[in-house]
């Protein structure tokens, strides 16, 4: 058995016989049903506790830290005996996630860590040039934030930390919401510089970090389709970034559809900034569609990249419907040998259903659709091959031409 070095809190987290093959394949989480809790009682342990995993027999398997009152109770953050969870662990893997990062970017703008993938489950971490937001989802990070603090300072030394501890994810491991800077003055918007174009977001009310890091690849997709002087229609657009990059790649107009006023605003803001000029439309993606239908509006390029639609399993056929309703209002909209970019952050709805409701769509219409490409997240938000929850973003370029 391999020899463990001791740990401030040397609690054991043991297995029923048999529920240690999961983790050896590389997943990194254990469900509450797989511990031994006449061994080790998962009542013991707080919130946050680190503990060894271990199997029925006593093997190691991995350091990890606890919440006992969640369906996955325990995270896997090292498979090290001699690497527990503390500030060199966690500076570490900073150091490796941020070596893929300089490789991918030129400039640094790039989701830094994406939870699981780069070993630090409940973590999400986006760099603003010298300005590091960050997202915690676990309670076991929340008990380690100081220890991340550290980390973050040491490694990367930016000017300012700012906590945006306000997704739904918390509520599942009982964990209140807040925005708080950790260091230095975190400024009311943030700067992103994607594809040589710069934009500005706000950053404690806007949308997730303040930027959609993972669609940057896919926005670099739409270039080579796009014809010169191509009518655009972005929905959904929050601040602006399909629209303009299509604008800045030879675009001749661009529509953006948000609900929210402020983030049109941004936008509005961004495009002047980049040269182009963009109009905005507030109102409700779906309420839009129809209505520019009804105008007989029509478009070269429609894209279609809505929040979530299904967040959770019990969501999914109100979701389905959903994606086909959406698609299904914007095809009409689409020029004969025009260009749908179909997408979907929903991790409950798997790629060939949304091709399912694009195909549903496109023959409710009486219209054909070509499917190009098939886009996913971009390279910074990395895909853990034991957790498909990692494999989250679709994207379909799909070419719609008349029956």
């Amino acid at each position: 058995m391999n020899s463990v070095p001791a740990l401030d809190t040397p609690a054991r987290l043991s297995l029923k016989r048999g529920e240690d093959r999961r983790l050896a394949a590389g997943h990194p989480w254990v469900f509450s049903n797989e511990v031994d809790t006449d061994r080790t009682p998962l009542a013991a342990f707080e919130p946050g506790d680190l503990a060894i995993v271990e199997a029925d027999r006593g093997r190691f398997i991995a350091h990890a830290y606890v919440n006992p009152h969640a369906l996955i109770c325990a995270r896997i953050v090292s498979r090290d005996p001699h690497k527990p969870v503390g500030e060199a662990l966690l500076a570490q893997r900073l150091e490796t996630a941020l070596e893929l990062r300089r490789r991918l970017r030129g400039e640094p703008y790039y989701r830094l860590v994406f939870g699981e993938s780069d070993g630090l489950p409940g973590l999400v971490l986006d760099r603003y040039g010298d300005l590091i937001v960050g997202q915690i989802a676990t309670a076991g990070m929340e008990a380690l934030k100081p220890l991340i603090e550290r980390a973050i300072a040491a490694v990367l030394s930016p000017a300012a930390l700012f906590w945006k501890n306000d997704s739904a994810a918390r509520g599942l491991e009982q964990l209140p919401s807040y925005a708080a800077t950790a260091f230095g003055v975190a400024p009311e918007e943030i700067e992103v510089r994607e594809g040589g174009a710069s934009f500005r977001a706000p950053l404690a009310g806007g949308q997730k970090t303040g930027w959609f890091y993972d669609q940057t690849a896919n926005r670099a997709r739409l270039r080579p389709y796009l014809k010169p002087g191509a009518r655009v229609l972005d929905v959904f657009s929050y601040v602006g970034a399909w629209a303009i990059e299509a604008l800045r790649a030879g675009a001749g107009s661009a529509v953006c559809v948000d609900s929210s006023a402020d983030a049109l605003r941004f936008a509005e803001r961004n495009a002047g900034a980049n040269g182009v000029s963009i109009e905005g439309l507030c109102e409700d993606g779906f309420d839009a569609l129809k209505a520019l239908h009804e105008r007989g509006a029509r478009f070269d390029v429609v894209i279609l990249d809505p929040p979530a639609f299904i967040k959770r399993k019990k969501d999914i056929p109100k979701g389905q419907a959903a994606y086909r309703k959406l698609n299904q209002l914007a095809i009409p909209l689409v020029e004969p040998e025009g260009l749908l970019v179909s997408c979907s952050c929903s991790y409950h709805l798997p790629e060939a259903e949304l091709l399912a409701a694009v195909q549903a769509a496109a023959r409710h219409c009486s219209r054909f659709v070509q499917v190009l490409e098939l886009g996913g997240q971009s390279p910074d938000h990395p895909v853990h091959p034991a957790v498909p929850e990692t494999r989250y973003l679709k994207a379909l370029f799909c070419r719609v031409t008349r029956e």
